[in-house]
């Protein structure tokens, strides 16, 4: 197996005009990706996302968290989105796109401008709000698409633009499918 290959920051900057051009509205579900435990992924065609557990059969539920007192999961971090076009830009590979750890990989704007907290998204019969919590590149993201992607997604055009992903909570139960359209409500 080869080893995967890692963009520079300017390789990186040069693909912010596709990522630009991702929908503000009515935006694609490109992938959806469960994590029955740590490091392991299950790349789904359909799921369910449920107000109590987030995407069913995820660990997050069971997964501590260093953002709550009592380390317990974080209630506004239950679904991880990230953008399509720019982890198939960081990643350089589809079949490496599920190593980002984000459930849902959308065709659509994520930046602060176009889906500030508190928004809400339509996806198959589920209903999302995205909430205020950070979504941040870290250690294994480091591992897995090189330092360089990290401060790509970490800098301040990467916060703005939300390169790293968002975080949401799941405000409506409902069935997603790959292909469901993203609609702000």
């Amino acid at each position: 197996m080869t080893e995967p290959k890692f963009l520079t920051t300017e390789e990186l900057h040069a693909g912010l005009a596709a990522i630009r051009q991702s929908p503000e509205n009515n935006g694609e579900l490109k992938l959806i990706v469960r994590r029955p435990q740590i490091n392991a992924r299950e790349i789904l065609t359909e799921a369910e996302l449920s107000i109590e557990d987030g995407l069913v059969g995820d660990n997050w539920k069971h997964r501590p968290s260093s953002r709550t007192a009592d380390g317990s999961p974080h209630p506004e971090m239950q679904i991880n989105i990230i953008n399509w076009r720019a982890i198939t830009l960081i990643a350089q590979d589809e079949s490496r796109l599920h190593l980002a750890g984000d459930q849902l990989f959308l065709d659509m704007n994520l930046s602060k401008e176009n889906l500030p907290a508190g928004t809400t998204l339509a996806i198959g019969s589920a209903i999302l709000e995205i909430t205020s919590q950070p979504h941040t590149g870290c250690k294994k993201f480091v591992e897995r698409f090189g330092l360089d992607a990290m401060k790509f997604v970490n800098s301040e055009l990467g916060r703005e633009l939300q390169l790293r992903g968002i975080n949401a909570r799941v405000v409506q139960s409902g069935i997603i499918r790959t292909g469901d359209r993203a609609i702000k409500l």
